[in-house]
C-alpha cells in the first residue's frame, strides 16, 4: 500500500464535498499547516480516490448527489485496506437524529459549516494521533503475531526432533531386546509397520495406527531378561524352559509400566498380550476374544507373520505361500477373524513392508528417513 504521506512526509487528508468553494476552503485552511490535500466532489470520486491514493484522514460532506456521507462511511468501513481511517463529517445539519446517522454508519467525529479554523485543526491533529497510536499499536501486534509465528514453527521443530530422538530410542532399545535371537533388527521396523498397516485396515484412528507403529516394535522387549541358553537354543525348548520363556511378556509389562506416554502405555499393553489368542489358550492371562486389547490382537498377526518367514535359531523361514496359509488356518483360533481379514486385505503393502525392510542397515536408514520426512511435515 502507498504511504499516507505526501512530498515532505505530509499527511494525506481527503476532502469530499460537492461544492468547489467548499473544497477550496478546506485546502486553504489544511495547506499552509502542512498536509497534503486530495479532492472528491462526489461519493462515487472519494471511493475512487481512496482505492489509488493511501490517506490518513477523511473530511466528508453528508448531502451530495449519488452516494450520500453516510453510504461512503459504511462502504469504507467494509474495505478491510481502509476500513480504518478517521472520518469527519462535515455538515450543515443541526440535528440530532443526523448526527445518530453518522454515528451508526461509523464516523470518528463531525465539524459543522461554516467551518471554524481552530476547531478544524485540533479535530484533525487529534484525530491524526489517535490514528498514529492505532498504527503503532497494529503494527506492534502484526510483529508480535509474526514473532509467536516464528518462535511457534521453532517450538515445533523442537518438539519434532525430540519426538524423533525419542522414537528412535524406542526402535534402538527394542532391537537391543531383539538382537539376541534375530539376524537383524529389522524385524522390529517390520512388525511396526505390518500392524500399522492391519490397524489402518480396521479403522484405527490416525493416531492410534501412528501410536501402534510405534509401540509395536517394543513387544519383545522383555526377552531381554530371558537366559541365552533358553532363548537361542536351536532345537524346540522343553515344558520348564518354555515356562521361563513366556515370562518375557510380563517382563515386558514390568520394564514398560508407569509411563505417562502415549506410546508406552500402549507398548506395555501389546509386550503383555500379543501372545493370547482368540479362543482363550494364549499366555500370559489366558485371554479370549474381544477382551484381548485390539493392540495385541493387531501385533500377534505381525509377530506371527513376521516369525513365520523370518530365519530363527531353531527354524528356517517359511516361504510365502506357506505362511500365508498358517495365517489363514488360525482365523478365529489363533488370531481375531476381523484381523486376519484386513491383513489379507493389505496383503500387497504387508509384502512392500517385508521387501523394504530386509537387513538391519537398510532398515535403519529407512527409519531415519521416516522421521526426518515426518519432523519436516
Amino acid at each position: 500500500m502507498t504511504s499516507e504521506k505526501g512530498p515532505g512526509d505530509r499527511p494525506r487528508i481527503l476532502v469530499v464535498d460537492d461544492h468547489p468553494e467548499n473544497l477550496e476552503l478546506l485546502e486553504a485552511l489544511l495547506v499552509p499547516q502542512g498536509y497534503e490535500v486530495v479532492r472528491a466532489s462526489t461519493g462515487e470520486e472519494a471511493l475512487k480516490r481512496l482505492s489509488s491514493n493511501a490517506v490518513a484522514l477523511m473530511l466528508l460532506d453528508v448531502m451530495m448527489p449519488g452516494i450520500n456521507g453516510y453510504e461512503v462511511i459504511r462502504r469504507v468501513r467494509q474495505d478491510s485496506a481502509n476500513g480504518q481511517i478517521p472520518i469527519v463529517l462535515v455538515t450543515a445539519l443541526r440535528d440530532k437524529q443526523e448526527r445518530v446517522k453518522g454515528i451508526e454508519a461509523g464516523c470518528d467525529d463531525f465539524l459543522s459549516k461554516p467551518v471554524d479554523k481552530m476547531e478544524l485543526l485540533a479535530r484533525v491533529r487529534s484525530l491524526l494521533k489517535v490514528k498514529a497510536y492505532n498504527d503503532l499499536m497494529s503494527r506492534y501486534r502484526e510483529d508480535l503475531e509474526s514473532e509467536v509465528l516464528g518462535r511457534t514453527e521453532e517450538l515445533r521443530h523442537a518438539i519434532e526432533g525430540i519426538r524423533a530422538a525419542s522414537l528412535e530410542t524406542i526402535v534402538r532399545l527394542s532391537r537391543a531386546a531383539e538382537y539376541r535371537d534375530e539376524d537383524t533388527g529389522a524385524h522390529i521396523l517390520r512388525m511396526g509397520h505390518y500392524a500399522a498397516a492391519v490397524a489402518k485396515q480396521m479403522g484405527l484412528s490416525e493416531k492410534g495406527v501412528e501410536t501402534i507403529l510405534h509401540a509395536a516394535p517394543m513387544h519383545d522387549i522383555g526377552k531381554i531378561g530371558i537366559p541365552d541358553q533358553i532363548l537361542l537354543k536351536p532345537g524346540k525348548l522343553d515344558a520348564g524352559e518354555w515356562e521361563i520363556m513366556k515370562t518375557h511378556t510380563t517382563m515386558g509389562v514390568r520394564i514398560l509400566e508407569g509411563s505417562n506416554a502415549d506410546v508406552i502405555q500402549l507398548g506395555e499393553t501389546i509386550a503383555g498380550t500379543h501372545h493370547e489368542k482368540w479362543n482363550g489358550e494364549g499366555y500370559p492371562k489366558g485371554l479370549k476374544g474381544q477382551d484381548i486389547p485390539i493392540s495385541g490382537r493387531i501385533t500377534a498377526i505381525a509377530d506371527v507373520f513376521d516369525g513365520l518367514t523370518s530365519k530363527r535359531p531353531y527354524k528356517k523361514p517359511f516361504s510365502l505361500d506357506h505362511s500365508f496359509s498358517i495365517m489363514a488356518e488360525g482365523r478365529g483360533t489363533h488370531f481375531d477373524p476381523a484381523a486376519v481379514d484386513a491383513f489379507f486385505a493389505v496383503k500387497d503393502e504387508i509384502l512392500h513392508v517385508k521387501a523394504h525392510y530386509q537387513g538391519e542397515a537398510q532398515g535403519l536408514l529407512a527409519f531415519h528417513d521416516e522421521t526426518k520426512q515426518e519432523t519436516a511435515e
